[in-house]
C-alpha cells in the first residue's frame, strides 16, 4: 500500500485533524499520514505567510524520504513549484487538483475563498496555470483559517456564498478554498444540492493514482 504525507503548512492542530477526518475514506487505499508544521503561522493568510512556509514545506519533505507521494494541504500550494524542481516523487497541491476534479466533473466551477486578499492570489494562480476557463466565480467568506475550522458560523457563510455562486453566477461544482472548511463538505454538498470539492480529497486521490 502506498505511503502519501499530507502536510498542513499552518500550526493549527485543528486544522489537521480536520484533514485527517476528511480522509478517511481513503484509509483502504494508502496509508495517510497528516501533519502539522508547528513553525508555520497559525493561519497561511497573507502573501507574507506563503512565502515563510514554502522552506518549511521544503526542509519536511526533505526529511520523510519514506513516502511515495505528498500533498502541500493548503488552497495557496505554497512551494509546489519549487517541490516538484527538488523532488523525484511526486507532491500534489491542492488548488490545482481541486480545479482539475471540477473541471471534470461540471460545466463551472465556483471557489469559497477565506478572503478577498486570497482571491486576487488565486486568480493570478489559475491564470498561470490556465485553469480559469471554467470558473464561474469566486466569493470571500470574510473569516480566518481558525475559523473556518472551529466556528461554528462558517458553514452559514459557506451556505450563503454557495448560493451566490449557484444562481447568480451559473456554478454547478463548488470548491472549498482552505484546507479548515474540509469538515464542512458533506453538509454543504447535502444543502446545496451540487458537488463539493474538498481539496485535500482531490489532491489525495490523485496522488493515489499517480503512485
Amino acid at each position: 500500500m502506498s505511503q502519501i504525507l499530507v502536510i498542513n503548512p499552518n500550526s493549527n492542530e485543528s486544522v489537521t485533524e480536520g484533514l485527517r477526518e476528511s480522509l478517511q475514506e481513503f484509509n483502504s487505499s494508502a496509508d495517510i499520514e497528516c501533519c502539522t508544521l508547528e513553525d508555520g503561522p497559525f493561519g497561511v493568510e497573507t502573501d507574507e505567510d506563503i512565502v515563510n512556509v514554502i522552506p518549511m514545506v521544503v526542509q519536511r519533505i526533505s526529511e520523510s524520504p519514506e513516502f511515495d507521494a505528498y500533498v502541500i494541504a493548503c488552497y495557496s500550494d505554497p512551494g509546489l513549484a519549487e517541490c516538484n524542481e527538488l523532488f523525484s516523487k511526486p507532491v500534489f497541491g491542492m488548488q490545482r487538483s481541486a480545479i482539475e476534479k471540477a473541471i471534470s466533473t461540471g460545466e463551472k466551477f465556483g471557489v469559497l475563498a477565506l478572503s478577498k486578499q486570497s482571491i486576487k492570489r488565486h486568480m493570478a494562480y489559475m491564470r498561470d496555470l490556465d485553469l480559469d476557463g471554467q470558473l464561474a466565480g469566486e466569493l470571500p467568506l470574510d473569516i480566518s483559517v481558525d475559523e473556518a475550522a472551529n466556528d461554528a458560523d462558517s458553514f452559514e457563510k459557506i451556505v450563503s456564498q454557495g448560493r451566490r455562486l449557484i444562481d447568480e453566477l451559473g456554478a454547478d461544482v463548488l470548491i472549498l478554498g482552505c484546507a479548515g472548511m474540509a469538515s464542512h463538505r458533506k453538509p454543504s454538498e447535502k444543502v446545496l444540492q451540487v458537488p463539493v470539492i474538498e481539496p485535500a480529497q482531490a489532491a489525495v486521490s490523485i496522488a493515489i493514482e499517480a503512485v
